[in-house]
């Protein structure tokens, strides 16, 4: 008996879910309540998975010593009882077999007891003291459904609301969560009232808290065998499309060329907040009351928007007569504000959407084109750089062989794993149900492991098939177009409403999954029917049973499950995506001649893009090679500059380089100050594009730099006149642009 593997898991997955949020999320700009929220909600959930199997062993662990007892005879009660409860570490040789074959015949058939033949039950080799369990699901299974129904729909909405002041948000969020909460006490209402009209039953603290975990769990299994029906056949099939590169490709393009309309509207949305933003900015002035609220729709728009945009913040300008009634007010910039919240989560994410689709179909096509090389040596157009010890692994050999030989068929042995996994899943879930004999597969395997002893094929067979489970479950979730508001990108690009809702769905689905999962291995007495079987798992103990709602415990909970058979066929024969398309929506079907156009389409839109990442690539080698090359303007004025001073200290060509380099110095210097004075610089990238040669500071106008331009002018002035009496005489200045008999210019760019 011992901890240790408890605690290594525990540890495990909390690494597990903070590497996953880390990858995922952007824990910088993320708020620090959410990061939390996220990380507790997808902690708890993932530690349900993987700390159940552990419960299963030990249940059955218990099971083994409860058979292995002695039952309750005249003769046992007449003797004094022999061999208490033992250490962990001790056998258990002492029951007599020939009582049992005389009572209760028809029983023993189905009884926990007839699994285990031999009188010794060996201890797990994660055993953990019995009240370890029943503490921890007691806190992660309510920790989590407070998470799920109260606290993260709430911040959700928060995060999302366009007010100003934190009763504002609070109110919002209310308002808007009155849908979840809506539906949840829709159910609690009706099964209280059910349970109030049976006169058999009394209203108690314990059947009220049964009543709220039947009303959660009626939610999730509904919604469960749904998705599940969907994902158990749409997993494998994605697994073998990923494995054929060409109806890969095809998928891609049509992606893109559809995801391209949702990419144009959320620009063309954006672009539209952005207008009414700058009219907002304009119309409220800096001394306005209004003002720290516009300050604050302004910080949600991107840094690389920012500069179109007219802040109002000219000191010089006041309000027009008259100009007032124009000016919005709080509520406006509250729409206004949520508005923009929205457009700018909305381009953010086709856009992370549109930069995925375009490495992966980037991607097929260097393995298209790598395939008809004869030295086998993988060739990418936008090469990705590795360090360490990868680049001495990932090297084009082996690459080649990884994408182009290894790779196909990996994807379609692991489709043929993942179909009979599905083929398994289904077959339990339709006829779990039963019980003599068990046609449930989960069952049948967990029962043989357990009569071996073979706690760790039982852990790891639990753990497995949960996983998979919530694979196919999730993978739905994200893959329906409703959902498609929310989206999970990796390297750091998914949003916080995002993170928030992964977490809901993971502490809502993740507590009916497994109880649907014991159901399919019979450890709920209720589906095996014997109702002498007193142990059961710790987990269970916490959810209880549905015997307060007789219509859910012997009718929902069993036989709907069945409903995931019909899904999963209408799934594996596209029936869903073929009714769309009938009413006009873009489905990927292979024989259709909408899906044709839209491949085409696509494909024009990656040539397109492809060029365009290219011409950005080779702009950025040619500046590089001239950088290197050449250096700065700095770097070429310092080495004249350092070599001018090497001259003069060995005595050769003092004269001649102080000459070139005040000439060469004085020019750069008069061209930049002009720069300066003359050129108004808005952001990062104008300054970049007007300052010359990146090296010149904008300098500030005093009486100095004005004395040296009049003096400046009127040299200019002199040199000109003399100019103008050597030529042909006429009104005209010939220096430049006609000017009349007006004075020349006075900077270098006045005429532009």
């Amino acid at each position: 008996m011992s901890v240790a593997p408890l605690a290594v898991e525990v540890i495990c997955v909390f690494c597990l879910a903070a590497y996953l949020l880390h990858k995922y999320g952007n824990i910088r700009r993320q708020h620090v309540l959410v990061t939390l929220a996220s990380l507790v909600a997808w902690y708890f959930s993932m530690i349900i998975i993987f700390i159940l199997p552990l419960d299963v062993s030990t249940t059955f662990y218990k099971i083994c010593l409860g058979s292995i007892q002695p039952p309750v005879t005249p003769a046992a009660i007449l003797s004094p009882p022999t061999n208490a409860t033992p250490h962990a570490n001790q056998s258990y040789t002492d029951a007599p077999s020939s009582v049992n074959a005389t009572v209760n015949d028809d029983q023993s058939l189905v009884r926990r007891d007839a699994l285990f033949d031999t009188p010794t039950c060996q201890v797990p080799w994660s055993y953990v003291q019995e009240h370890v369990l029943p503490n921890m699901w007691h806190v992660v299974y309510w920790t989590s459904q407070i998470l799920t129904w109260l606290i993260l729909p709430f911040m959700q909405s928060y995060a999302t609301s366009g007010d100003f002041t934190i009763q504002g948000k609070i109110k919002t969020a209310l308002i808007e969560n009155a849908i979840y909460y809506g539906s949840y006490l829709l159910i609690f209402g009706a099964l209280l009232i059910y349970v109030a009209a049976r006169p058999d039953l009394q209203i108690d603290g314990p059947r009220l808290k049964m009543i709220g975990i039947t009303a959660s769990n009626t939610w999730g299994l509904f919604l469960l065998v749904l998705l599940l029906g969907y994902g158990l056949v749409e997993v494998p099939r994605k697994c073998w499309t990923s494995s054929n590169r060409e109806q890969l490709l095809a998928y891609t393009r049509f992606q893109v060329a559809k995801l391209s309309t949702d990419k144009s509207d959320a620009e063309e949305s954006l672009e539209d907040v952005l207008e009414e933003v700058s009219k907002a900015s304009e119309a409220i002035r800096y001394n306005h009351p209004h003002r720290k609220y516009m300050d604050t729709v302004l910080r949600k728009v991107p840094e690389d928007m920012q500069a179109r945009l007219n802040r109002g913040m000219d000191d010089y300008e006041d309000y027009p007569d008259g100009r007032s009634a124009s000016i919005p007010s709080e509520k406006d910039l509250v729409a206004l504000h949520r508005k923009t919240i929205r457009a700018v989560t909305g381009q953010h994410r086709t856009q992370i959407q549109w930069d995925i689709l375009m490495e992966r179909a980037f991607g097929l096509e260097d393995i298209g084109e790598s395939e008809k090389c004869a030295d086998r040596r993988f060739r990418s157009t936008f090469p990705q750089h590795y360090t360490g010890i990868l680049k001495h692994i990932c090297t084009p050999t082996v690459e080649w062989y990884w994408k182009c030989l290894v790779r196909p068929w990996v994807l379609k042995v692991l489709t043929v794993i993942l179909a009979v996994f599905s083929f398994v899943v289904i077959w339990s879930e339709v006829t779990f149900f039963n019980k003599k004999p068990v046609l449930s597969l989960f069952a049948i395997f967990i029962n043989v492991a357990a009569k071996n002893y073979d706690y760790f094929y039982i852990e790891l067979a639990s753990c497995l098939t949960i996983t998979y489970l919530c694979v196919c479950v999730y993978f739905t979730v994200f893959r329906i177009r409703i959902f498609n508001y929310y989206y999970i990108a990796p390297y750091h690009q998914t949003d916080s409403n995002s993170l928030l809702f992964s977490g809901i769905l993971l502490c809502r689905l993740t507590p009916p999954l497994c109880l649907n999962f014991l159901g399919m291995i019979h450890l709920d007495k209720h589906v095996t029917g014997n109702e002498d079987q007193e142990i059961e798992t710790a987990y269970t103990s916490i959810m209880g049973h549905m015997d307060v709602i007789s219509f859910l415990s012997d009718g929902f909970y069993i036989y709907y499950p069945i409903l995931v058979i019909v899904v999963a066929l209408g799934t594996f024969f596209s029936v869903g995506n073929r009714c769309l398309g009938l009413l006009g929506f873009q489905q990927f079907i292979g024989d259709d001649d909408m899906t044709s156009d839209l491949i085409e389409e696509g494909k024009e839109m990656i040539k397109r893009e492809k060029r365009k990442r290219q011409r950005v690539e080779d702009g950025e080698a040619r500046r590089k090679s001239w950088r290197d090359r050449y250096g700065t303007t700095k770097d070429r004025a310092s080495s004249l500059q350092n070599r001018d001073a090497s001259d003069s200290d060995s005595g050769r060509g003092s004269m001649k380089s102080g000459a070139l380099y005040g000439k060469e110095s004085s020019l750069l210097h008069r061209i930049a100050s002009q720069l300066a004075k003359y050129s108004r610089v808005k952001d990062k990238d104008d300054s970049a594009q007007v300052e010359l040669l990146k090296d010149s500071e904008p300098l500030d106008y005093d009486d100095s730099l004005a004395e040296n331009e009049e003096f400046d002018r009127a040299k200019y002035t002199r040199s000109q006149a003399g100019r103008s009496s050597r030529q042909t005489t006429g009104s005209r200045w010939t220096g430049g642009r006609g000017y009349g008999s007006q004075a020349p210019p006075k900077g270098l760019f006045d005429d532009v």
